[in-house]
């Protein structure tokens, strides 16, 4: 079994934990009109989400180099919460480019 396996994998929950908070919070500054700090929310969800990836890789080549990575219960939810974020990235994306579109929409109608 890997040595350290318990703190890879808090590592990977905390990263993209704070990744998938960093998600929401940009969906709800585009809710409230401030895409630029939506962006700024994504960009540092994705600082995150990347260190939680990498630490997952790190595994991953582990197992390839012949090391038994085991499964346990905290490994599959740090997987869980990977995938989780990940979602919520795509998600936020979206969420701020309809945002954006509707806050130009309306500012076209004002101008009539």
């Amino acid at each position: 079994m890997v040595e350290g396996l318990e703190m890879i994998c808090f590592r990977i929950i905390s990263n993209v934990g704070g990744a998938r908070s960093s998600y929401i919070e940009a969906i709800q500054k585009a809710k409230q009109g401030d895409f630029e700090g939506a962006r700024e929310c994504i960009r540092a969800g994705q600082e995150m989400f990347l260190a939680g990836h990498e630490a997952h890789f790190e595994l991953i080549q582990k197992e390839a180099q012949g090391e038994q990575v085991g499964g346990s219960m905290i490994l599959v939810h740090a997987e869980d919460q990977l995938m989780s974020a990940e979602g919520f990235k795509i998600i936020a994306e979206e969420m701020l480019a309809s945002y954006e579109r509707i806050a130009e929409l309306e500012k076209r109608l004002e101008n009539r």
